[in-house]
């Protein structure tokens, strides 16, 4: 029987210039409970610019931009600091395009927790999570806005042969050994039961041999898209936590022809563990 597997060190992303509260208090919640250490990170570059070389150059890089941008950050680290207070921490904010500082600092994590993609405010350019999660070779726990806390306690997981959900499922086993109750989901076409019977079985070996608790398997017909499906059964459930492989095609793939990985990004309702 495989040991029991634990995160020991997680990375939550700050918005210097949004509201990150919620969201740090879900990583304080999971840090307390996995006994690990926590990592702010946030990264600030001026949203107002244009590229030369690969650089981006502020279009108006005056002083009083950067004292503004300055005390966005400071204010991160003492809010962050002040909510992490009772667990191993550390802040590391610094001056980059946020997908840089958050793939760079990755190396020093098991886990990174981001907010879903949303579109830019104010002056400062937003995080690229579908890029991030291309870039990271980490698990990422996205967490839509108005969430304070991952109980993880029934967990959907979306099955599909490939190796972006192979990676996925090794990588939530902290999750799922923490878990009361995994159910598994294949989205399948007619006639292609008796080889998801199949697939959907070894997983099912393989999490108990991790001592993962399998609920249940289950097979969806697409009566809309993937995506839609998957989360009307997680919601169905009340499961508050999705497993997927994020990306089996190109991001451009995924972009033109309406990929699962994108509609989660955009409007799931509950937290999503996303690996590439």
């Amino acid at each position: 029987m495989g040991a029991r597997m634990s995160y020991a060190a997680m990375i939550v992303h700050i918005d210097a210039e949004r509201a990150s509260k919620q969201r740090v208090e879900l990583a304080v919640g999971l840090a307390r409970r996995f006994g690990a250490a926590l990592i702010g990170v946030a990264g600030w570059s001026p949203g107002l610019g244009f590229g030369v070389g690969g650089a981006l150059i502020e279009a108006d890089p005056t002083m009083r931009r950067a004292r503004e941008m300055t005390a966005l950050l400071d204010a991160a680290e003492k809010g962050f600091r002040l909510a992490a207070a009772h667990v191993p921490h550390e802040w590391r904010g610094q001056v980059g395009l946020p997908i840089d500082v958050v793939v760079r600092e990755a190396r020093a994590a098991d886990l990174v927790i981001v907010a879903r993609e949303r579109a830019s405010e104010g002056f400062l350019v937003p995080l690229d999570v579908g890029g991030t999660i291309l870039r990271l070779g980490r698990p990422v726990l996205v967490v839509p806005n108005g969430i304070d806390s991952l109980q993880a306690r029934r967990i959907v997981v979306a099955w599909k042969d490939v190796r972006e959900a192979r990676r996925a499922l090794r990588d939530a086993i902290p999750f799922l050994q923490e878990a009361d109750d995994v159910l598994i989901a294949e989205v399948s076409e007619q006639g292609e039961e008796a080889e998801a019977q199949k697939r959907l079985d070894d997983v099912i070996n393989y999490l108990r041999g991790h001592k993962v608790a399998v609920g249940a398997k289950v097979y969806l017909r697409t009566k809309s898209t993937i995506a839609s499906e998957l989360l009307r059964f997680a919601s169905d459930e009340k499961a508050d936590l999705l497993i997927a492989g994020a990306y089996g095609h190109s991001r451009l793939g995924e972009w033109v022809f309406g990929g699962v990985t994108r509609e989660f990004l955009a409007g799931s309702p509950i937290c999503c563990l996303l690996s590439h």
